[in-house]
């Protein structure tokens, strides 16, 4: 696994949010953004993590950053995920794995003994000029937005 790190650029990327509505690096051209991948929606896991960004949303919204959230969920299972959790910021659907390998976080995984491929549950913030700031690698779901917080 070969993961973007601090002073990286913000890969390029277009892809389509749980909406249908497109979003392309250069919309984020001059701002804030948070990305953060998370392994599937509407698991325990992702579901706390979401409703944590969620309710500090407003925070890190008034500090001037946008959120985008990704995995490779289909366009209708981001769709339930957005709707069920109430989330005010787009979720993108990248089923090819393109900006998830472009950031490197697909890779190997343990669990119960048995070793897969998968996403890794990871944040990155990237500044104005399109530059990684930093990088979360060990995500505390219940608690990230108190991790972004700290460091912003």
């Amino acid at each position: 696994m070969n993961t973007l790190k601090v002073g990286d650029k913000l890969p390029n990327f277009s892809l389509k949010d749980q909406d249908g509505l497109i979003h392309k690096n250069s919309h984020y051209n001059g701002k804030k953004l948070i990305v953060f991948f998370y392994p599937r929606a509407n698991t325990s896991g992702c579901t706390a993590e979401v409703c944590d960004l969620r309710d500090n949303y407003q925070f890190l919204k008034d500090k001037g950053y946008s959120l985008l959230g990704v995995s490779a969920d289909n366009q209708n299972a981001q769709m339930k995920f957005h709707q069920n959790n109430d989330l005010p910021f787009p979720l993108l659907v990248d089923e090819n794995k393109e900006l998830i390998k472009s950031f490197g976080v697909w890779g190997k995984k343990k669990f119960m003994g048995r070793e897969y491929d998968g996403i890794h549950r990871m944040t990155f913030i990237v500044n104005e000029k399109g530059i990684i700031n930093n990088v979360f690698e060990k995500v505390k779901t219940k608690e990230h937005s108190n991790q972004i917080i700290s460091v912003i």
